[in-house]
């Protein structure tokens, strides 16, 4: 694996993590009926970007559609 591989390898292991902390957070709020704060509702944009990162890795086929490496 060249150093450019290995770089965007980590890239996507951190955005694959950052989604899921986002999405516990977001389950976390949910359950406390904080919904409508601003906190949730930045955490949904956070979401919203991640997927829509993690979308393009799967378009470019870097990523199968149950979010694993190929």
């Amino acid at each position: 694996m060249t150093d450019r591989e290995a770089k965007f390898e980590a890239m996507l292991q951190a955005i694959q993590q950052e989604y899921h902390t986002t999405l516990e957070k977001m389950e976390k709020l949910k359950a406390e009926d904080k919904t409508k704060t601003a906190t949730y509702r930045q955490l949904l944009g956070d979401k919203l970007m991640l997927q829509n990162i993690l979308t393009r890795y799967k378009t470019y086929g870097l990523l199968d559609e149950k979010g694993e490496r190929r």
